[in-house]
């Protein structure tokens, strides 16, 4: 493969800014060839904003031309299997926006088909690349917190009704904060404390319709069919107990954090707001005394001040893997098994009983099928 790494963009939506800025400005060993969206306005505008040089007329357009390498798949979760198979059927590699697939099984699917052609399937959430938890990482590692006793992960909102240009889909049977957000703390959960053998879940819906505020479709009123507040109680192989807390129904703008409780201390670290990792420790260490004058007790820690999330890192990571043959430290089996975890969730929730893992959903295309019965 050439120096230069070229990828093809499907999908210009609201996600699509924060990788257009680090393909463009941050990183000089990757080329754009073009992007594609349904609705070629917003491809056009994304054109326009970041030079690039070519728009596709659709998404098998880019997977013919023999100058991509890498299709970046940032369509809506409901659309990801639709355009991560066919590029992989066409001998492309493929990054894609969480969810891997909308369904566990099109998840299993397309692991197998990237398996069998030999091809990188990677993805996001892997924004554990970043500072926050990557400190955490270090911490853990280095048996600075002592050994995992436990953890929580909360994403708590009021839903995007009120920033989303056209948040619809959040709230149909594709969405909801496990599936929209989940996967975040999910992937670092299990990157952090190892795999999960088994979970409760609870789940509600608060609100059942909600109206949007924010431009264009201000003032549409939106059914909701999906739970809206989501929990979890995992049970990990290295015997910690996590919590997993994502909701759309809480006037709480912020908290977006991720807790790892040791038997000498504890960490947190922010997955979206600044690249920080606070830390307790009993016995300290030479990081925090670097950074805050001191060792031991409450420590404000910075392990990589260069970026605040893990986007720029995420991409990075899977290009050097393409150029070298390395395996991505997420994969699409990561992918599959953050699906296995958040179905399993939902089965419990329907069923009251804890759920072991592993856990197969046959037949079932989401989630909410498992609450309803279909």
């Amino acid at each position: 493969m050439s120096k230069t790494v070229k990828i093809a963009m499907i999908g210009t939506g609201d996600i699509s800014g924060i990788y257009l800025k680090n393909i463009t400005e941050t990183f000089h060993e990757i080329e754009l060839t073009g992007v594609c969206d349904l609705v070629r306005e917003k491809a056009e505008a994304a054109a326009k904003k970041w030079n690039v040089p070519r728009i596709y007329k659709d998404m098998y357009e880019a997977f013919d031309d023999p100058e991509v390498d890498i299709i970046l798949n940032l369509t809506r979760p409901d659309e990801h299997y639709g355009v991560t198979k066919p590029a992989l059927l066409a001998g492309k590699h493929v990054y894609s926006e969480k969810p891997l697939a909308a369904t566990f099984e099109l998840g299993q699917e397309l692991v197998q088909i990237a398996k069998e052609k030999g091809l990188f399937l990677g993805g996001a959430p892997d924004t554990f690349l970043g500072a926050g938890i990557q400190t955490c990482r270090k911490l853990i590692d280095d048996g600075f917190i002592g050994d995992p006793v436990g953890a929580a992960a909360f994403m708590i909102c009021r839903g995007h009704e009120g920033w989303h240009p056209d948040p619809e889909f959040y709230y149909k049977r594709g969405g909801g904060p496990m599936l929209d957000m989940g996967p975040y703390y999910v992937t670092a959960l299990v990157n952090l404390l190892g795999g999960v053998r088994s979970l409760m879940g609870r789940t509600k819906t608060t609100f059942p319709h909600r109206t949007i505020t924010s431009a264009p479709k201000r003032g549409t009123d939106i059914t909701v069919d999906v739970p809206t507040y989501v929990t979890g109680i995992m049970d990990f192989d290295c015997g910690a107990v996590g919590t997993i807390f994502t909701t759309f129904d809480v006037y709480n703008e912020g908290q977006a954090r991720l807790e790892v409780y040791g038997t000498k201390g504890v960490s947190y670290a922010d997955l979206f707001r600044g690249n920080s990792a606070l830390t307790y420790s009993t016995d300290g260490y030479d990081y925090a005394s670097e950074k805050a004058g001191s060792s031991q007790g409450w420590t404000f820690t910075i392990f990589e001040e260069a970026f605040n999330q893990g986007y720029p890192q995420e991409l990075a990571h899977f290009i050097h893997c393409v150029r070298t043959g390395e395996k991505p430290l997420v994969t699409g089996e990561d992918g599959r098994a953050v699906l296995e975890i958040i179905y399993a969730a939902y089965a419990s929730a329907k069923s009251g009983a804890k759920v072991n893992l592993p856990f197969e959903p046959k037949g079932l295309k989401y989630p909410i099928e498992l609450l309803l019965g279909e």
